[in-house]
């Protein structure tokens, strides 16, 4: 089955910037969809940014323009570059795996990303 490690999170002063990664185990990587979600002390989890199997992306308004969501099929890895990071976007931050047509979705087990001011 399918396992995702997230890693790249920990602190950084808002205006700074973090990459976070995701790296998926298995063969099914190339045929999947992938999103970065995440969830503030206090608040629901929500879609931060995702990515279909052919590369169309989509992103929530609170990041346009500051977070860029990407895959490297060839290291079976999902990344998310966050620049011009406010401290509301402090939250862990989670990755999912999804495969529609094979009834599929996997979730990693998330990192944190703290803003200071």
């Amino acid at each position: 089955q399918v396992q995702l490690v997230e890693s790249g999170g920990g602190l950084v002063q808002a205006g700074g910037s973090l990459r976070l990664s995701c790296a998926a185990s298995g063969s099914m990587f190339r045929a999947a969809a992938m999103a970065w979600y995440r969830q503030a002390p206090g608040k629901q989890r929500e879609l931060v940014a995702a990515i279909t199997s052919g590369g169309s992306t989509n992103y929530a308004d609170s990041v346009k323009g500051r977070f860029t969501i990407s895959r490297d099929n060839a290291k079976n890895t999902v990344y998310l570059q966050m620049n011009s990071l406010k401290t509301e976007d402090t939250a862990v931050y989670y990755c999912q795996l999804v495969i529609m047509t094979r009834n599929l979705e996997v979730w990693g087990q998330g990192t944190l990303v703290t803003v200071s001011s």
